[in-house]
């Protein structure tokens, strides 16, 4: 039987690059979504020229209600439970330690989309499949995404790093949670893409702030959670796929820094 991953904020960027990896794998593929719809049908249209089955699911991850409507929707569509769920989707805003808590609202939706709902997506699912156990030779994993910066602090996008740092340490505390049925792990990537307001020039330089000093392909960030699903031995640990950046300190987010000359 072949095993089914759902993937989280796959249509675009990091998202759309592990539902290549997973389908070139041999696996079929949930691409969630919460407005990218043309970019996800059109990486679902992708993936089927790879000879596998997709589908494209919408769901709003801050809410609470949408998370387990999410799972009904993936059953409905495939006619069983994901094998693998890769907690890909997540919100990155500015802020700092002296102004965060002037926007609640922006805080909420990055603790809710970044923290809340990864581990509740996870638990929900882990749940169901304690009703319906899968068939198959693989073994059922949660794969959270997470950013070097976890292993790498500086103060900026402030809300942002708690919500990762909290899904950080929720790795093990889940993986022990939900053991022996689910595995569940995390993956660190560095960067691959410009974020925010970063320009292209800047991110060129930012992007060979690391110890191969080269670009990170996220190709090869893709590739890694394919092995972390087909493994069957990893659990409750988080891997760093970054080129080595979470091993280069830095007082302030990369892209400041390449931009003040450091």
């Amino acid at each position: 039987m072949t095993p089914w991953v759902l993937i989280t904020g796959g249509g675009l960027r990091l998202g759309r690059e592990f539902c290549l990896a997973f389908a070139r794998a041999g696996w079929n593929v949930a691409c969630h979504y919460l407005r990218s719809s043309e970019a996800a049908e059109a990486t679902c249209t992708e993936l089927r020229a790879l000879g596998v089955q997709a589908v494209a699911l919408q769901a709003d991850l801050a809410d609470r209600a949408a998370l387990p409507a999410l799972l009904d929707a993936f059953t409905a569509s495939t006619g069983t439970l994901p094998t693998a769920l890769v907690n890909s989707a997540s919100t990155f805003e500015p802020d700092s330690a002296q102004d965060f808590h002037l926007d609640w609202g922006r805080v909420d939706r990055q603790l809710h989309t970044n923290t809340l709902a990864p581990l509740s997506l996870a638990g929900e699912w882990a749940v169901r499949l304690g009703q319906t156990p899968l068939a198959g030779t693989h073994s059922p994993v949660a794969i959270h995404v997470l950013d070097q910066k976890v292993h790498n602090l500086n103060p900026d996008y402030f809300s942002y790093t708690l919500s990762k740092l909290a899904l950080e340490r929720a790795v093990v505390l889940q993986a022990q949670a939900l053991a022996p049925a689910v595995r569940v792990v995390g993956l660190s990537p560095g960067l691959m893409y410009p974020s925010g307001p970063q320009s292209e020039a800047n991110y060129q330089r930012a992007a060979r702030v690391n110890l191969l000093r080269r670009p990170l392909a996220a190709a090869d960030v893709a590739r890694t959670a394919v092995f972390l699903a087909e493994n069957p031995a990893i659990t409750g640990v988080s891997l760093s796929v970054d080129n080595g950046q979470h091993l280069v300190p830095l007082e302030r987010d990369v892209m400041f820094m390449v931009h003040n000359g450091a």
